[in-house]
């Protein structure tokens, strides 16, 4: 479900399915007899510990840790042990990958071990179901991360010995992290559906990381629609690539600024309410988003910057208070603090007019004011632009807030 639900999320449609292996063990099994009765499979009765204790035998003896074939000519069953199968693999000759991708990898078939296909339990190894899916299913490409490359040349030998056509196979370099290792749960979020909790956009997340591994000239942003037309095998790059997370901030960035601010209101929603705010209608939370659009990154940052348009009992950063709320500038917002009284509403032209009256009775600069109001407004000395967040806070609630900071200067 995990799967499904990232890609419906993500905007990945699919064709037919999903197909589940648990249903399919019948077919599985019938392609281990098949093999079993042309002699291209035997039964394996070592346990667990024999394995292991001639494992470790080989590796004191500098020899590859491989399955040494115990069971490969047994004659008749060993009573009492459920048997695992194992294909018999050729042990002679070479198995070729013409990856799409790195090239024609070849391997030494003395190399390779009997593969365990059907397990003692009765349930079949991942190389054997997903070759006889894939074979099954007429998948013409077989497209995975480059951990799966020592795992085709024995589904290759798997395909023909039973007679079917190979697929096109194409192994994409690994996600590394910032240190170069692996990309684990140590570097931070790895599941698909945690960015969506942190506020990132589906069509920023596909975009950023079909990116990451391939290019299309010096094109940073796609649509769905100009991924699908003009991605290719021929482009993704040979090395890994390194997960940026400041890249993908600057890319989600990009799809926030470019969204309509009613849709991005009704994502917003349930980021806000996961923090407890309600807007007042949906009309004005569009106007908050309108706000907030050009400056966040994700909806998380934008939920946080938002806040302050909620409640009133949020944190004074300390220096802003101490920079901006001043004794000097407290007579020109009481003069501002008169005029909102007096104004029947408040539109930006006529908040402008406001200001820039104060300003030149009181032989101050705008900042000095603007400053002070904002700081009363959001506790930041930092916000969006002081006659949209009056207009949106609304007049009685810029009054009390205002009161309140200028009655501790």
């Amino acid at each position: 479900d995990a799967i499904l639900d990232s890609m419906t999320w993500l905007g990945l449609d699919w064709d037919e399915g999903p197909v589940y292996q648990t249903d399919r063990l019948h077919l599985y099994r019938e392609h281990v007899d098949r093999l079993l009765k042309e002699g291209k499979a035997y039964a394996c009765y070592c346990t667990p510990e024999e394995l292991e204790e001639r494992r470790q035998k080989a590796l004191k003896e500098k020899r590859k840790p491989k399955y040494d074939g115990h069971c490969r000519n047994l004659k008749g069953p060993v009573p009492d042990r459920p048997p695992a199968i194992r294909f018999k693999a050729p042990e002679r000759g070479v198995t070729v990958l013409r990856d799409l991708i790195k090239g024609p990898i070849e391997f030494n078939n003395e190399e390779l071990d009997d593969l365990i296909i059907l397990r003692s339990d009765g349930w079949p190894t991942y190389n054997f179901s997903a070759m006889v899916d894939d074979a099954l299913m007429n998948i013409t490409h077989v497209i995975r991360g480059d951990d799966h490359v020592n795992n085709t040349p024995r589904q290759i030998l798997l395909y023909e010995a039973f007679g079917y056509p190979l697929p096109e196979f194409a192994h994409v370099p690994m996600i590394l992290g910032a240190d170069k290792a692996r990309l684990s749960k140590r570097h931070g979020a790895t599941s698909v559906m945690a960015y969506k909790d942190m506020g990132y956009l589906p069509q920023a997340l596909v975009n950023y990381l079909v990116r990451l591994g391939w290019a299309h000239g010096d094109q940073e942003v796609f649509t769905l629609t100009e991924l699908v037309e003009k991605f290719s095998l021929e482009n993704v790059g040979k090395s890994a690539a390194v997960f940026n997370l400041e890249k993908l901030q600057w890319l989600n960035g990009v799809y926030l600024r470019q969204e309509k601010p009613e849709t991005l209101a009704g994502l917003l929603l349930p980021v806000l309410e996961q923090k407890g705010l309600q807007p007042r209608s949906p009309e004005w939370l569009v106007e908050v988003v309108k706000t907030l659009q050009e400056r966040s990154k994700t909806l998380a940052e934008m939920a946080e910057a938002a806040e302050f348009y909620f409640r009133s009992d949020f944190a004074m950063e300390e220096k802003a208070v101490k920079k901006h709320l001043t004794a000097a500038i407290k007579e020109p917002v009481q003069m501002l603090m008169a005029k909102l009284e007096s104004s029947p509403e408040l539109d930006e032209k006529g908040l402008e007019e406001m200001f820039k009256e104060i300003i030149t009775a009181r032989g101050i600069k705008l900042g000095a004011l603007a400053q002070a109001v904002r700081v009363s407004l959001t506790g930041r000395a930092v916000s969006p632009g002081i006659y949209e967040v009056l207009k949106i806070v609304g007049k009685e609630e810029a009054l009390k807030r205002i009161r309140s900071a200028i009655e501790k200067i």
